[in-house]
């Protein structure tokens, strides 16, 4: 039984208490001591979950404690006797413990010595630190009084720089008033003297600059504040200079010179200065020759606002006299691409000119002028933009606040509105007051024949022709039109309600005759075709560069604003429908009459009645008649049959009231007359036909001629359920099974 219970397994051969293969308890014993217990329990839930490794390890706990306590009894006389093997070991401690005292003394005594040391020498890199640091700022202050002085000697030196001048021949003092007053020394290498001058005053902007950075955030310093006049000074005089030798060199155009002076402007940070110059030295004077000689010509009513023919001029100038120093700024390892001539020198006296000699350019009060000029200062935009070499330079034109500014010049908001005003308010005052055809030769044309929809589309064409359009306003045109259609739609809607209600506003429906709805369906049609054709091309024409998403929702929205209007023609075919079918009920109230005709009498019916070649009349009226040819097959049939159903249903109903009462006035005579007990054998005998059946005879001779002109026009009366319930109404028993004429 031992030997059994020692090597417990179950019937496979397993141990009963083994762990699964996951989990190896060898993890912990491992002699390693980088065990951590986090990474071991993140690399098993990867697939292990927290409650069964947390049941697993309780049950690990329980063995490890279990396994203890049978080592422990195991043994448990060495266990017990422990206490006994460890005799002497408190003598020991006490041999040790003076030692480690004397140590820990030692110890304490170093680590003050070295606070004591690490304190001093903290002290010490503290006082370097700020030695070096007053010697850093000494030496800055006394590289700021070398580069003063450097400058001022530079200044000193500019307006005799020219090596082939004698230095005698003009006193400094004569000179520097020479140069402040525009004059340069006139000789034969007056090209070389600019040149010269420009180098130098490149290294004077340059020494400015390093200044600049030497000073830096040390402007307080009792130091700087004693230069800092002798800074203005020379700033003012570096100023005056560069201004100077600058206007020389665009007035002859010396390309060196004009260089070393952009890069002397670049160096000092003063690019402002340079584009304002070359504005007033070269593109004002150009620009005023252009605007102004055509403000001249304007007081004298040569010309008006338009910019389109001072804009080709401009350009001219531009390739002429501007173009060397564009080129300049933008080639390549040029160091001048801070400079943006383009927009505040060239543009912006641009736009100077046109506000001070035709303010007028920018009023959309004249739509027609203010979409011609708007589209030439675009096109002139496009033309200064093509000096931009990258793309970047594109976006850094944009973004200046002239470019802005010229923008806003153009309240395209107002145009739109009152191109608005112009086109909306023109449809709507066509669609006042009634209907009218156009005339015309042709009857059978494929045009439009209304003026409301020849107004209709002549506005949509409107919006998007060229002399009106702006592409970047395209979705409110794009919302005009679906206006301008849905308004029409609402016409159409209001005036045939008006028409159903027999009141309203809307008169153009309520005393229309019929051929009227002819043409109206004639012109949806026709509209329907336009939209989704010609139209719809013409837009797609203009939105080429668009995305297909966006061409595709343009597409569907102009197509479902004609959808809407060519939902409206079944309204109208049950108007005009309703219109005929009243004409025709006209003659069927002469119905009453047969009851009068065959009361009383002995009189049987041999033909039809008058009234019935009378009942599609109106209709036949119609369909020979000139506004028919407007309309289609399926239109034509679809108001054929739906007029002879309706005229159909109305006979039914008449036939079946005359009929009911007709039976009910017999059956009361009837009754009266066998009250009076008096000669009702001979009554009976003599009357063996009825009135009602008199009457139904009649009008069995009545439908049957009615179904013949059913026949006549196309349409099989058998086919018409009402008809049916007629025959079944008035016909003899013999024959109610079958419609034979």
């Amino acid at each position: 039984m031992a030997a059994v219970a020692s090597s417990a397994t179950d019937l496979f051969g397993d141990p009963i208490e083994d762990h699964p293969t996951w989990f190896s308890p060898s993890a912990f014993t491992s002699p390693s001591s980088d065990f951590s217990p986090s990474s071991y329990i993140a690399s098993l839930r990867s697939y292990v979950p927290l409650e069964t490794l947390a049941a697993e390890l309780r049950s690990h706990l329980t063995s490890l404690n279990s396994d203890l306590i049978d080592l422990v009894n195991e043994n448990y006389a060495d266990f017990v006797g422990l206490g006994n093997r460890l005799a002497g070991a408190g003598d020991a401690a006490a041999r040790i413990r003076e030692p480690i005292g004397e140590l820990r003394a030692k110890v304490a005594g170093l680590t003050s010595a070295v606070e004591a040391q690490l304190v001093e020498l903290k002290a010490g890199m503290g006082r370097r630190a700020a030695a070096a640091s007053a010697r850093e700022l000494l030496e800055r202050m006394l590289d700021t009084f070398h580069v003063v002085s450097k400058v001022e000697k530079l200044i000193k030196e500019l307006p005799t720089a020219p090596a082939d001048l004698p230095k005698t021949e003009i006193s400094s003092s004569e000179q520097s008033s020479e140069l402040n007053n525009g004059n340069f020394p006139n000789t034969e290498s007056g090209a070389s003297t600019r040149i010269t001058q420009s180098i130098l005053l490149e290294r004077i902007a340059s020494e400015m600059n390093r200044l600049k950075f030497l000073i830096g955030d040390e402007k307080n310093l009792p130091f700087i504040e004693n230069l800092e006049k002798r800074i203005q000074s020379a700033t003012s005089q570096l100023d005056a200079s560069l201004e100077i030798c600058f206007t020389q060199a665009l007035k002859n155009k010396n390309n060196s010179a004009i260089y070393n002076c952009l890069r002397a402007y670049a160096a000092i940070d003063n690019t402002s200065a340079a584009e304002g110059l070359f504005r007033k030295t070269v593109v004002s004077p150009l620009i005023e020759e252009i605007i102004g000689n055509n403000n001249k010509n304007e007081m004298e009513g040569l010309f008006g606002d338009e910019l389109e023919g001072d804009y080709e001029k401009i350009k001219e100038c531009v390739e002429k006299d501007c173009k060397f120093i564009l080129d300049l700024c933008s080639s390549a390892n040029s160091g001048l691409h801070v400079f943006d001539f383009l927009a505040n020198s060239i543009l912006k006296e641009v736009l100077f000119a046109i506000q001070k000699g035709k303010p007028g350019a920018f009023s959309p009060g004249k739509p027609t002028e203010f979409l011609k000029n708007y589209k030439s200062s675009l096109a002139f935009l496009a033309f200064l933009e093509g000096f931009c070499t990258t793309k970047s330079a594109v976006v850094k034109f944009r973004s200046e606040a002239v470019y802005s500014d010229f923008v806003k010049q153009w309240n395209v908001g107002v145009y739109f509105s009152l191109r608005f005003q112009e086109i909306a308010g023109g449809l709507d005052a066509s669609l006042t007051g009634p209907i009218r055809p156009v005339e015309t030769e042709n009857k059978n044309n494929k045009k439009l024949v209304l003026k409301q929809s020849e107004k209709l589309l002549e506005s949509l064409q409107t919006c998007w022709s060229d002399d009106v359009i702006i592409f970047s306003h395209c979705d409110k045109f794009l919302r005009l039109s679906l206006q301008l259609l849905a308004r029409y739609a609402t016409w159409l809607n209001s005036g045939l309600t008006a028409r159903k209600a027999r009141t309203g506003d809307s008169d153009w429906a309520l005393n229309a005759p019929v051929e009227d709805f002819v043409y109206v369906i004639h012109d949806i049609n026709i509209l329907v075709k336009q939209i989704s054709g010609e139209f719809l091309g013409q837009i797609n024409q203009l939105l080429n560069s668009c995305s297909d998403e966006v061409i595709n929702l343009v597409r569907n929205s102009i197509l479902q604003a004609g959808n809407s209007i060519n939902e409206i023609i079944p309204i109208i075919l049950d108007v005009m429908i309703e219109s005929i079918v009243e004409k025709s009920v006209e003659d069927l109230r002469q119905l009453k009459g047969i009851t009068a005709t065959y009361r009383m009498t002995n009189k049987l019916p041999v033909r039809h009645s008058p009234y019935v070649s009378g009942i599609l009349r109106p209709l036949k009226v119609f369909l020979e008649g000139d506004g028919a040819t407007y309309l289609n097959k399926d239109t034509t049939q679809n108001l054929l049959i739906g007029s002879a159903e309706k005229i159909t249903t109305r006979y039914y109903e008449l036939t079946s009231d005359l009929v009911n009462v007709a039976r009910k006035t017999e059956s009361s005579l009837l009754r009266l007359r066998q009250g009076r007990r008096v000669g009702a054998s001979s009554d009976a005998s003599d009357n063996n036909i009825s009135d009602t059946e008199k009457i139904c005879m009649q009008l069995f001779l009545d439908i049957q001629e009615y179904g013949r002109n059913l026949e006549a026009i196309g349409i099989k009366a058998a086919d018409i359920a009402s008809y049916r319930s007629l025959w079944q109404c008035v016909a003899p028993e013999e024959k109610q099974s079958t419609i034979v004429f």
